[in-house]
Formats: structure tokens, sequence, C-alpha cells
């Protein structure tokens, strides 16, 4: 079972960057996180790196369903979305399958949540 799903578009990054982002809230997800990679590793040990941007998104009421669930979940949380440029120009967009990742956690209840967010993620990846 792969951990991740992925598409590879072509485009501006901030363009594309910004159509994640859409097409995330119309999934119920709000984006809690932005971690840019290439401009921390710049920063913190000055290597020149691609475009690379962590979303860190969140719906809440699944998280708090999660949460009420399995109260350790917040050190899974919120479900990574990538947006990297490759060195052909091309973009590529990966979610993270909570249902991979979620199968660490021997929590019955977390078994209804996980596919549903899989599912939204996924939607979000084939909508771009």
């Amino acid at each position: 079972m792969s951990y991740h799903f992925s598409k590879t578009l072509e485009g501006p990054f901030d363009e594309i960057v910004a159509r994640v982002k859409e097409k995330l809230a119309e999934q119920g997800f709000g984006v809690l996180t932005e971690i840019d990679v290439k401009a921390t590793l710049k920063k913190k040990i000055d290597v020149d790196f691609r475009p690379y941007l962590i979303l860190g998104a969140c719906s809440p009421r699944h998280a708090y369903k999660a949460l009420q669930a399995e109260p350790h979940i917040g050190t899974m949380l919120p479900c990574n979305v990538v947006v990297q440029q490759h060195e052909d120009g091309r973009v590529e967009v990966s979610a993270i399958d909570p249902v991979a990742s979620m199968q660490a956690v021997e929590n019955p209840a977390l078994g209804e949540i996980a596919p549903e967010i899989r599912d939204k993620l996924k939607a979000v990846v084939e909508a771009l």
C-alpha cells in the first residue's frame, strides 16, 4: 500500500499552490501550516533546493472526531500535502494517505475516520 497519492501538473508553482488551497477548502480543509522547505534549507544550512512546500491541511470536524477517539492522534495531524517542482519544471502535488498512516494505531474508531479523509484528499489531488 502506498502512503501517498500524487499528480503531476504543468504550470507556475505559485498558481498550482493556490489551486491546491482552493481545492482543499472545497473539501472542508483549512491550511494550518505552510513550510517553505526551499527557504528554510537556504536559511538554516545555506543550500539551494527546488521549490517545495508542505501544507498542513486539517478538516476540523474530522480532527475533532479523531482526537475524541485517540488522545495522541495529534502526533499525526495535520494531514500533509506537498507541492514540489521538479527539474523539468513540472509540479507534483502529493497528499498523505491517512489510511496507510493510521494502520500503526490500533484503534477501530479511527478506521471510520481515516477512509473519509483519504477520499477527500484524493478528491483534492484528482481535481487539480
